[in-house]
């Protein structure tokens, strides 16, 4: 049953961006300094914004 969940949650894609060379460095550094990683964060923050957006309408 683990081997099915981590097939689900598998990475398998990539999504290229484009930022400002100052805001990239010092989100890096950031992240290094709170020992987590840019993607990590990233993918932390993809996560909440699509829980927040599919929420039922009120």
């Amino acid at each position: 049953m683990a081997d099915k969940t981590k097939k689900a949650n598998k990475k398998d894609s990539q999504l290229v961006i484009r930022i400002n060379r100052k805001d990239r460095d010092r989100f890096i550094e950031l992240c290094d300094e709170m020992d987590t990683s840019a993607a990590r964060e990233i993918r932390r923050f993809i996560k909440g914004f699509l829980a927040e957006q599919e929420k039922p309408p009120k």
